[in-house]
Parts: C-alpha cells; structure tokens; sequence
C-alpha cells in the first residue's frame, strides 16, 4: 500500500496537521497497534496507543471527528476479534463485554464515535448501555454491520499484524454471497441503538448498499473502501491500465450513487487534494 504508513503519536499529528488546515479534512479513523498482546492491557492507555491518541488529536485538532475502531483483535494473542470458551467455542458474552469496556475508554479520551468492527452478536446493545451508564450518551456507534469475510483485507492485517494465528474469521463475518444475513445484522444493529451503518467493503457490495438505503432511509450508511481496493486501483494505475485520479473518482462516485453517505477510504488525502487542485 504505497503512501500508506503506521504512525505514532507525534507522526500521526504532523501527518494530521496540514489534511485538517489545508485540505479541510473533517474526520479520522483510528486503529491501534500494539507490540505485546494482552486483553487485561487494552483499556490501559499506556499500553493502547490510540487512546492516548484520541486525546492528542482532539487537543490539537477541536473540530475534528475522531472516530476509534473498537475490536479486541489487535490485543489477543491468536488475533482474533473475539474470546473463546475451553472448548474452543466463541464466548460471546464476554466478548462483547470487553469490546463495551473498551468502547467506554475511548469514550473516556474523548472519541466522537466508537466502530465496533467484531461482528459479535448484540454488542451494540452492549456498548450502547455502557456508554449510557458512563455518561456518554452523545458518543456514536458506528457499526460494522455489513462486513463481509473478504479476502480484500490483506494488506491492513499485513500492515497492522491483525491475522488470525489459527483458522479465519468466516464463523463470525459474513458470507460474500449473503445479502439477507446483511440486511438482518443491519436491521439488528439499528434496533440496538446503531447511530451509523458501514458496509465493508465497498466496491463489489454496492448492491447492499443500495438495499439498505431504500430500506432504512434515516440512518447514515458508511462505505469502507478497505485496502485491497486501495491496492488494486493504486498498481493498476501504476501499471498503466487506467488514470488514478479517473479510477479513484469513479469508485467514489459509484458509492454515493449507490446510496452511501459516509465515505471511508485510504484515498482520503489523494482525494482531498484533487478537489482543492480542481477548485482553484
């Protein structure tokens, strides 16, 4: 993923500074990367980068919309977004009892907005009474609702050292052919209390984007374009198959078409630039 890099505090704010002052960049998502791995370290901010992160951001950058990535992946030993029971089943219960508890320490830092990224079941309702309980009732969710189990994923589980040590995540992500277990996981999130539904990724699922925007018309739909996509049109272009800027632009235009208003994308500083070349 060229132009694509990991950053740490201070990088990420010299990274962040001209976007938000130039360009006008209006929101972030942030994921953590941690060395040593350990559930009992992931609401410690000396141990998880991002909290301490959202706190530097928020007080650099007041205006910003940070936007935090809560899965338990980047912290368990086998990479997996979830705990599992003795006799290797998923325990769900505690699970999304630890995905609450950290959604609450972001909230703590000052997040905008949790992304619940797991895929366990009911752990919006669960996140959303613990931010409830805490006082953090204006914080969003924004739910992976509709993510399916993607091999487009490669290069940010390289990059953020997030592949399972055993097995893969299809148990508890969705099928690619599967738009009906889509439409009822959406469906459940938004009864659970989802402020935001994201569809990942973006390209080959348009069709699921357009079914939950005829179906649920007052809820935002985020778009993941996830780094796979990213790939493929970058060493395209490279390759000389198509222009970067036409391609790029295309894939954009293509998700708000299909009815996404929320779009995530390693682009984003590509894009932004591009607008502001094009209005001046």
């Amino acid at each position: 993923m060229p132009y694509v890099l990991r950053y740490g505090l201070v990088k990420a704010i010299e990274f962040l500074r001209p976007l938000v002052e130039r360009y006008s960049l209006k929101s972030v998502l942030l994921f953590p990367v941690v060395k040593e791995k350990g559930l009992e370290k992931a609401t410690n901010s000396d141990h998880n980068p991002a909290i301490r992160a959202v706190t530097r951001i928020k007080q650099e950058f007041a205006n910003l919309t940070v936007v935090v990535d809560v899965c338990l992946c980047a912290f368990t030993v086998d990479g997996h977004c979830c705990v599992f029971n003795n006799d290797g089943k998923i325990d769900n219960k505690r699970s999304i009892s630890l995905i609450a508890q950290l959604a609450v320490a972001y909230a703590k830092a000052g997040a905008d907005i949790v992304a619940p990224s797991d895929m366990m079941d009911a752990r919006i309702d669960s996140i959303r009474i613990q931010l409830n309980e805490n006082g953090f009732n204006d914080v969003g969710i924004m739910s992976y609702s509709a993510k399916f189990a993607s091999c487009f994923y490669g290069p940010f589980r390289d990059a953020a050292g997030s592949t399972p040590k055993f097995g893969d995540r299809k148990c508890y992500q969705l099928p690619p052919g599967s738009s009906g277990l889509a439409m009822r996981a959406v469906r459940r999130d938004i009864e659970e209390g989802a402020d935001i539904i994201m569809v990942k990724p973006g390209t080959f699922y348009l069709d699921v984007i357009a079914k939950i925007a005829a179906t649920h018309t007052d809820i935002p739909i985020a778009v993941y374009h996830v780094s796979g996509e990213y790939a493929m049109l970058y060493h395209g272009a490279a390759a000389g198959a198509f222009d970067l800027k036409t391609a790029v632009m295309e894939v954009i235009t293509s998700f708000k078409r299909a009815g996404a208003t929320i779009i995530i994308t390693y682009f984003t500083p590509f894009i932004l630039k591009w607008l502001k070349e094009d209005l001046n």
